[in-house]
């Protein structure tokens, strides 16, 4: 699994639709997210951070920001059951 973060030149919806398009149609992606107050996009799954440059360059301009592995979210099993501590209060 990779993380790919990319600073994209997007100033309206209706180029946000295209990418988001583009990006999904790419075989291996997991997810997508796109903040458009930064014009940051994050991509995850198994892909090739050029593959997905030289797609977005034909939309509008690209620049890598980070490639990186993504970080796998830990499951935690069933909790055990701790006993409750006291409020700090005694019983008179």
């Amino acid at each position: 699994m990779m993380k790919v973060v990319l600073e994209l030149e997007v100033y309206d919806d209706k180029d946000k639709q295209k990418v988001m398009r583009t990006v999904s149609s790419l075989s291996g992606v997991d997810s997508i997210s796109m903040d458009m107050k930064y014009k940051k996009l994050t991509v995850t799954g198994d892909i090739d951070p050029v593959v997905i440059v030289r797609k977005l360059g034909k939309i509008c301009p690209t620049e890598v920001i980070s490639v990186g592995p993504a970080k796998e979210e830990k499951k935690d099993g069933p909790k055990k059951d701790e006993p409750k501590k006291p409020d700090g209060k005694k019983d008179p």
